[in-house]
């Protein structure tokens, strides 16, 4: 297989399959949390202002009080890596036709300059939130497996489109036929692995504080 049948491939029977796979899975992870069930709560409501699943949504979203001076790299390397994910996966002009292509709809990009610079950043903010997980001993007993993989997982994707946009290490369409079967490896694993938190962490914000909000908790 040369580059252009590897290209080929990961463009469309290898996309084809990543993306099934990452559906059926994700719509079976669903279902799972949804059959789940729940007990009815029976208490009586005890309304209090702040209690609610909104409001939670948006207090689990920042740093408790104190947190960000206790854990700087974990905080601030995590926003940092999860805004600039957000921004490279939806605002990089390539991505955004890929999108247009699947969905049929599109929306203005970042300039390729700034998302460039966006992505080295991103990458920094991981391998630094890395090393801390390594250096702490907490931090590394409490780690497993799972939490180095999806680390890779993640970090791949950028790394390959980095090195592909910047025509380094490899000839371009091998490099860019890799960095599609990072994302494919990504989109297959996620459904499987704690990156699944991309589709429950909102909603789960919600109804914890949905039920602490009906017990007058606020969380």
């Amino acid at each position: 297989m040369n580059e252009m049948q590897f290209l080929t491939w990961v463009r469309g029977p290898g996309l084809d399959i990543a993306v099934g796979i990452f559906l059926l899975g994700v719509l079976w992870r669903l279902i799972e949390i949804y059959l789940l069930g729940r007990k009815q709560d029976v208490a009586p409501g005890r309304h209090r202002e702040g209690a609610s699943g909104l409001h939670t949504v948006f207090r689990r979203s920042v740093p408790p009080p104190g947190m960000v001076k206790r854990s700087p790299v974990s905080y601030i390397g995590g926003y940092i890596f999860h805004i600039g994910l957000a921004l490279i996966v939806f605002f990089f002009m390539p991505h955004i036709l890929f999108f247009k292509s699947v969905l049929g709809i599109s929306w203005p990009g970042l300039p390729s300059q700034f998302i460039d610079l966006v992505t080295v950043v991103t990458m920094a903010a991981m391998v630094v939130v890395l090393f801390d997980r390594i250096n702490k001993p907490v931090k590394r007993y409490l780690s497993t497996f799972q939490d180095w993989f999806t680390w890779t997982l993640t970090f791949l994707p950028l790394l390959t489109g980095w090195l592909t946009v910047q025509h380094l290490l490899l000839p371009y369409t091998t490099m860019l036929a890799l960095h599609i079967l990072s994302v494919e490896l990504l989109l297959i694993f996620l459904p499987f692995t704690k990156l699944f938190h991309a589709f429950t962490v909102f909603g789960s914000r919600w109804y914890i504080g949905k039920i602490n909000g009906h017990r007058g908790v606020p969380v």
